[in-house]
C-alpha cells in the first residue's frame, strides 16, 4: 500500500483530470517539488489556462482576490474575498478558500476547506478535510534546514525539501488555531482540537 493511498484513499473513487497526478505514490510530498512531475510543472501544462490560470466556469470567485499563476481552480469550487493563492495552487472541485486565506504550491482535493484567515503552505489537504478559523499549515523550520517527516511506524525520512507543510488525510478535521509544524502527516479521519500544535505523525479518530 502506497502512503498515497493510505492518506487520501478517497482518490481511486475519483474520475476526471481534477485532481494532480502524484509522481510518486510512496512520497506524496515529491509532487511539491520543483520537479518536471511537481506541480508547478503539472498546472503549467494544463490547457485553457489565461496566462497560467485556469477557473473552470463553474467556480465562483469573490472580490479582491489575489490569484498568481500557474492555478487551477475547479468546478463549483468557492475562493472567497480576499483570498490570495500563489503560484502552485490547485483547488479542487467543490473546494473552499475562505476569506483572507492564503495558499501557497498546495492541493485542496476534492471538498476540502480552508475557509477563514488560514495558511496552507506547501500541503495537501485530503478530500472532505476542514480546518477550522486561523489554522496555518507552517512549512519552513526555524533554521531553514530540510524537512523530515516521520511515518506511522515511527521511521524517519528526508523529503529532499525545505518547504513542506502538512499531509491531511481524507476526512479530517482541524479545530480553529491549530499550528501544524513542518513535516506534519495527518492520518484520514483524525480529529484535532482547538489550539492545538501538532507534529510528526498524528492519528486521533473521531
Amino acid at each position: 500500500m502506497y502512503l498515497v493511498d493510505d492518506l487520501f484513499p478517497g482518490l481511486c473513487d475519483l474520475n476526471g483530470e481534477d485532481f494532480p497526478h502524484f509522481p510518486d505514490r510512496s512520497s506524496p510530498w515529491s509532487i511539491l517539488s520543483a520537479s518536471d512531475n511537481g506541480l508547478v510543472s503539472q498546472l503549467s501544462s494544463i490547457e485553457g489556462a489565461n496566462n497560467g490560470i485556469f477557473i473552470h466556469p463553474d467556480a465562483r470567485i469573490g472580490e479582491c482576490v489575489r490569484i498568481e499563476g500557474p492555478c487551477y481552480i475547479g468546478s463549483k469550487a468557492e475562493v472567497r474575498h480576499s483570498a490570495y493563492l500563489r503560484a502552485g495552487s490547485w483547488i479542487c472541485e467543490e473546494a473552499v478558500v475562505g476569506h483572507s486565506s492564503e495558499v501557497k504550491n498546495s492541493v485542496l482535493l476534492p471538498g476540502s476547506k480552508a475557509p477563514h484567515f488560514n495558511y496552507v503552505g506547501d500541503s495537501i489537504l485530503g478530500i472532505g478535510v476542514n480546518i477550522g478559523a486561523g489554522v496555518k499549515l507552517s512549512n519552513v523550520r526555524n533554521d531553514r534546514k530540510e524537512v523530515t517527516i516521520k511515518l506511522a511506524n515511527g521511521e524517519r525520512l528526508g523529503t529532499g525539501l525545505r518547504k513542506l507543510g502538512a499531509l491531511i488525510g481524507d476526512g479530517s478535521q482541524l479545530g480553529c488555531n491549530v499550528v501544524t509544524n513542518p513535516g506534519t502527516i495527518i492520518a484520514p479521519s483524525s480529529m484535532i482540537s482547538p489550539n492545538e500544535t501538532i507534529s510528526g505523525w498524528f492519528d486521533a479518530k473521531s
